[in-house]
């Protein structure tokens, strides 16, 4: 379960990291959803989110 839960936490957590500081999306194709996951009201939290799931994962 821990090996799940970490590598769960460090994908999510990588993926959020690239879309807040670099726009992954375009270069994925994956344009329709700009105006939906390009608002830091959903990555800033979700970047939170992974990392607290990552740092719990780890301590755990």
């Amino acid at each position: 379960m821990k090996n799940k839960l970490l590598s769960f936490g460090l994908v999510g957590t990588v993926l959020a990291a690239l879309c807040c500081f670099i726009p992954v999306l375009p270069a994925l194709g994956l344009t329709g959803l700009l105006g939906v996951l390009y608002n830091d009201v959903i990555l800033l939290p979700a970047l939170v989110g992974f990392l607290i799931l990552t740092g719990y994962a780890i301590l755990r």
